[in-house]
């Protein structure tokens, strides 16, 4: 089994996070900064726990999803709207350095737990706001989920095959990236707080980042009217750029987004004499040929099997990859050089496998320290750091407030 628990001080080491956040942006985003030594505090509702708990398959009536997100996290259950647990709260508050949380705006201030609040408490502490729409705005006190962020940032508009319909993605692309971009802007407060003393808020609306990675459509509207249409699996920007089916029946991806690597399959696919064509000299103009580069690169392909296709693309190195499930993925073996995937420990279900951490540090890296735990297993001892004796925690529980 691969040892799953960095020897090094993870570079987060000290930095303590509260996170109140359920489902995925936000949990997720505590999760990359666990990987990396945060010590997590995680906090549910003592009986309505993270809905995360029970999205996916299950084995044995144990959550597999959770296993990951709730990794490297120490979980503690606490009534939030009961003025008892805004006080643990508070109190948790004092000795963290960042809060992480999702409810509509407004829900922390009607349970006496607003950023003013807060930082009276600890005016060091980061508060992170994630929520669908941001703070304000004429939506902003809308439900909402990372699929309403997919639709409205233009990403289902472009995706999908041109005669069909605008496609969502089948897993949370949207809470994903904002995970990424709300990890990212905790560093970037705490490294505030080290100039200047002072905590401040986030608002992280998860409409935004994934509109920043749909590139310069904005500009390109803005200066020219363009709107890019959906174009299946082909490009705007280059062509040949498609998946293509083997003679075995398995499936292959190509890309050419740069002149030279559009130049070497042309060539290895026995249609060289499109290189000198003037319109093959840049990637837009190679895609309003997309139909005829597509027709060559398809037919080589499928006269071969997917073992000769990516030997001879290595040989003339281009860019190919073969298209994987999950069964690929765990089989391939640069995601093994590079451990993408690692083995550990779970206390319910034995040895599971799981994605490593986000990137490698050479110095100071990450790990994984445990899985997802169970609902509250860390209450009584988060709570005595906090000075909660046991009795006062029976009492807690008996009223219903942990």
């Amino acid at each position: 089994m691969t040892e799953p628990i960095a020897s090094a001080t993870p570079p987060l080491t000290g930095l303590r996070v509260l996170d109140v956040s359920t489902l995925f942006a936000g949990p997720l985003a505590a999760t990359f900064l666990g990987d990396f030594g945060a010590d997590v505090i995680k906090v549910e509702h003592p009986r309505k726990p993270d809905a995360a708990r029970g999205h996916g398959p299950a084995k044995d009536g144990v959550n597999l999803w959770w296993k990951t997100l709730g990794r490297n996290k120490r979980t503690v259950t606490i009534d939030l709207g009961d003025p008892e647990g805004a006080q643990l709260l508070l109190s948790l508050a004092a000795e963290a350095d960042v809060l992480i949380e999702n409810f509509r705006p407004g829900t922390l201030e009607r349970w006496g737990l607003g950023p003013e609040t807060l930082h009276a408490a600890n005016p060091r502490l980061v508060v992170a706001r994630v929520t669908a729409f941001g703070q304000v705005g004429p939506y902003s006190g809308r439900p909402g989920f990372g699929s309403l962020a997919e639709a409205m940032s233009g990403f289902a508009a472009l995706t999908g095959e041109p005669d069909g319909p605008p496609t969502l993605p089948p897993f949370g692309l949207a809470d994903g990236i904002a995970a990424l971009a709300t990890a990212y802007a905790v560093m970037v407060a705490v490294r505030g707080v080290e100039h200047s003393g002072k905590g401040q808020v986030i608002d992280m609306a998860i409409i935004e980042p994934i509109l920043m990675l749909l590139g310069g459509q904005i500009t390109a509207y803005d200066q020219l009217g363009l709107v890019q249409p959906r174009t299946g699996n082909r490009s705007v920007n280059n062509a040949p750029r498609n998946v293509y089916r083997t003679a075995d029946d398995d499936w292959v991806a190509v890309s050419t987004s740069s002149q030279s690597i559009a130049e070497r399959v042309m060539t290895l696919v026995g249609r060289g004499d499109l290189v000198s064509e003037p319109w093959f000299a840049s990637g837009h103009s190679r895609a309003e040929h997309a139909d005829e580069l597509d027709g060559a690169v398809a037919a080589w392909i499928a006269a071969r099997s997917t073992a000769e296709v990516i030997d001879r693309f290595e040989q003339a190195q281009a860019a190919i990859a073969r298209v994987s499930d999950v069964r690929g993925v765990l089989a391939d073996p640069q995601y093994a050089a590079i451990g993408t995937v690692q083995t550990v420990d779970d206390d319910e279900l034995g040895p599971i496998k799981m994605q490593n951490v986000l990137f490698r540090l050479s110095e100071t890296p990450g790990g994984i320290r445990w899985t997802g735990r169970r609902h509250g297993a860390d209450s009584a001892s988060v709570l005595a750091e906090i000075g909660v004796t046991p009795e006062q925690l029976t009492a807690l529980r008996e009223r219903g407030v942990v």
